[in-house]
């Protein structure tokens, strides 16, 4: 690969990081100054009901294959069901999106 290429890549991983990084220090400094207020609700009720919204909507965005073929779409079937069942097993949320990206690649690969 190219420099370009790899410029583009350190770019995106920098806006990742940001992304969950500022709302994560930005809450932290929220809840102290309410902790040390003595105030009762902690959290913010929109925060409650946007995180919800917006990891659904990336999800829906998600499970559309870039390039729609058969294969990509039994990659796509195959991939949310081994997420489902390891998330029925573990309840948590590295193993099952671990699970299903490396369903969702082999069907891919040696499909």
């Amino acid at each position: 690969m190219g420099n370009d290429i790899w410029m583009v890549l350190a770019i995106c991983a920098l806006g990742t990081f940001l992304m969950r990084l500022v709302p994560l220090l930005w809450m932290q400094r929220h809840l102290a100054r309410r902790k040390a207020e003595e105030a009762i609700e902690e959290m913010p009720t929109w925060l409650s009901v946007l995180g919800p919204l917006m990891i659904a909507g990336m999800f829906g965005v998600s499970l559309i294959p870039s390039h729609p073929s058969p294969t990509t779409w039994i990659a796509t079937l195959l991939g949310v069901a081994a997420t489902y069942v390891v998330w029925r097993f573990t309840q948590s949320l590295g193993w099952p999106v671990f699970a299903g990206v490396l369903v969702f690649g082999a069907v891919v690969l040696l499909g």
